[in-house]
């Protein structure tokens, strides 16, 4: 599902918001959830899960390509935890074989 795909789902969910307040809804929320993360900050939504910053330490790679060592830097990168529900849920529900599957090419 895509942002245009959640306001639209959005919209005809909701016929009271217009088009238009749906995506102003859907940008403010990310927004909101961007800005806290970038901040540092763990945002917690009940039954679907946790959004959180993690650190990934420095360590040594090697390019593909000429095999040298290469250094790579420190970063800091956004971590998901699926809530209990959210993991029931998806564990429960058989898979669509209309869905796109992760690991076909595209």
């Amino acid at each position: 599902m895509t942002r245009s795909d959640l306001v639209e789902e959005l919209a005809a969910r909701f016929r009271h918001l217009t088009q238009r307040d749906t995506e102003l809804a859907v940008k403010t929320i990310l927004d909101a959830v961007s800005d806290a993360l970038v901040r540092g900050h763990r945002i917690e939504i009940r039954g679907f899960g946790s959004f959180s910053v993690t650190r990934r330490p420095p360590r040594m790679g090697r390019n593909p390509r000429s095999g040298e060592a290469v250094a790579i830097p420190e970063k800091r990168v956004p971590h998901f935890k699926p809530g209990k529900a959210l993991r029931e849920a998806v564990d429960q529900r058989p898979i669509d074989s209309d869905a796109p599957s992760a690991a076909a090419p595209k």
